[in-house]
Order: structure tokens, then sequence, then C-alpha cells
């Protein structure tokens, strides 16, 4: 169906050339003038009742796991690389081994969505850059070696050599894994993802540093946490300050974050990240008085990756619920529409 289609057909009522006053607008009209408004409020439907778009058919938790662990797995290699590179070997172990299991889980996610494992090897039987999922299936086939070779490594304790290239490659990788999910929900036609392209990667980045901090604290040996505790900070205040952003830019298209099990789980995912980041910073000022700061840490790390898992999943039920109401595709389009038509017409 064509734009012009949709915006023909999407609402009933809608006549074609005409800019006939509907709904709310007539109504306005004639309480103006003391009648009773008569014109019900439109309604957007499509043929037979169907939604205009076919919402997405990934399981949802396969699908929310995957954009969860992946955004774990990318911050926990840079994590990692840190620790590594200041002598935290209690961090930079926790960080790898932490990313080498989310990276494996997030596959197993992926390809248990897909069906057959054969799926995700055709996928790497062509390289296309214009391509998300193409691309982030190359770079998934590129980083997971790379944090399984970190690990074991550092577990074994043998070829430092080759376990420093392997973190340093997948610290280079991490923030590429921990984002690209995000332009791959935003290049759809999902009007709940797509309109929210500009600002998803640093929402995405933002909630996959909380997580790899929160595993941090949890794991790691509280007296090389510090830069995890620093991390959790600054990630809450990007995954926060750039969600509130884009819901203020997706005008229409924000309103499926409000509405439904979604809105509860990001609310829910909001009060865990403020929260466990201002306990870890609580921790941070505790462990430098005093040895009891432990306890505070762990329930930080524990809350932020709660709510990172919360994000994840409230942004994919977002999107599809958007898919299944047609005014998100509509209404945009017929303003899009009405804005071009006043641009050609000056």
């Amino acid at each position: 169906m064509s734009g012009s289609d949709v915006t023909r057909n999407g609402m009933e009522g809608a006549r074609p050339g005409r800019d006939a006053l509907t709904g709310a607008q007539a109504g306005r009209r004639r309480r103006r003038r003391g009648e009773q408004a008569m014109v019900p409020d439109a309604k957007f439907s499509s043929y037979y009742g169907k939604p205009i778009l076919n919402k997405p058919t990934w399981k949802p938790l396969d699908i929310a796991g995957y954009l969860y662990l992946g955004g774990l797995a990318g911050a926990s290699s840079l994590l990692a690389a840190g620790g590594q590179a200041t002598g935290r070997p209690g961090l930079a172990r926790a960080a790898k081994l932490g990313a080498s299991g989310a990276i494996s889980l997030s596959l197993a996610a992926l390809v248990h969505d897909l069906g057959r494992p054969a799926r995700f090897l055709h996928m790497l039987r062509v390289f296309k850059p214009t391509s998300p999922m193409n691309l982030g299936s190359w770079l998934l086939a590129g980083y997971a070696p790379l944090t399984f070779a970190a690990a074991a490594t550092d577990v074994a304790g043998r070829y430092r050599i080759v376990g420093a290239a392997a973190t340093g490659g997948a610290a280079a990788l991490g923030p590429a894994v921990a984002t690209y999910t995000a332009v791959l929900l935003s290049d759809t036609a999902v009007p709940s993802w797509h309109e929210g392209h500009r600002e998803m990667p640093f929402v995405f980045a933002g909630s996959a540093a909380t997580a790899a901090a929160g595993l941090a604290l949890v794991c790691a040996p509280f007296r090389e946490t510090g830069p995890a505790r620093r991390l959790a900070v600054l990630g809450a205040g990007l995954e926060l300050g750039a969600f509130r952003l884009m819901k203020r830019r997706m005008g229409l298209a924000a309103e499926p974050y409000e509405q439904g099990k979604q809105h509860w789980q990001l609310r829910a995912a909001e009060v865990l990240t403020a929260g466990g980041a201002a306990l870890a910073a609580y921790a941070d000022s505790r462990g430098r008085a005093s040895g009891r700061a432990r306890l505070p840490a762990m329930v930080a790390g524990a809350a932020l990756l709660a709510g990172s898992a919360a994000l994840r999943s409230g942004v994919f039920h977002a999107g599809v619920a958007s898919a299944e109401d047609p005014k998100y595709t509509v209404v945009p389009q017929r303003e899009r529409l009405e804005a071009r038509a006043r641009s050609d017409g000056h």
C-alpha cells in the first residue's frame, strides 16, 4: 500500500481533496454556536480491520534478551580492558567472564528466535554495509571469539600476549556491539522504534554501561570497582537523559511508551537505574571511609542489571504496540504530507 493510499484509507470519514472538519474540530465549532457535537471522533483502521504494518514476529523473551545481553557484553569488554590497563585483575576477570557469558546467551537467544543455527550462518554468505542485520551478524561473528579468547586465557593464566590482544580487540568492537541493536530497531518501519532513531543508540549505550557496571559491582572485588561505580553514574545519566529527549522529540509515536505493560517496565527501569546509580555513588563515598560498602555496592549492581533489562523489554513491547495501531503510521504520514504541501505552496 503506498503512502497516499494509507493516507486516504487509514482514516474513516476522510475524503481525498477535501479539508472537512471531523471529530473534535467539528465539535469545537458547533459548541461555539451552542449546538451539540454530532460527528464522532475519527477512528483509524485499515482494510479488513488489519494493522497497516505487520507487527514484529520476533519472540519477546528471545529478542528482548538478545538486546539486553548484547549491550551487557559490549560494555563489559570496555570495562575489562580498562581494568586490565589500570592493574585491576579482579575487575578485568569479572568483566571478561561476563562479556563471554553474555554474548553466548545473546547468540543462543538469537538462534532460538531464528529457529535453526544455519539461518545465522546464512547471513554471513554476503557482506552488505547497508543492512544493519547483516553488519550485526558479521560484528557478532568477529566479536564473540575475541571475548572467549580473552576469558579463557585469563582463567588459564597462559598466553598472556594473546589474551591482551583479544581483550583489546573485544574492547574495540564493544561499543558497536552495545549499540548496533538500536540501529537495527530504528531501521524498521515500526513507528515507536523508527521515530527514535536519533537518540536510541545513546539510550542503548547508557543502558549497556549501567548493566556492565552492575555486573562488576556484583562480581568483582569491591576495592577494584571504582571505574564501575563511576561508569554506573555516567551510564545512568546518559540513559535517562537520552530516553526523555527521545520521547519528547518523537511526538505521537512516543505514546506507546506511556501505555500498557511497557509503561510499567519503563517506569521500573527508571527507578532501578536512578536508584542503582545513587547507591553506587553512596558506596563509592563509603568505600573511601570504611570497608563496609560491599553490600550497598552489590544491591546497586543488582538494581542496575534489572533496570537495564526492564528498559530493553519496555522498548521492545512499545514498538510492537505501535505497529498494531494504524494511527501511529497514518497520522505522521498525514502531517508530513501537509507540511510538504505548505512548503511547496510557499
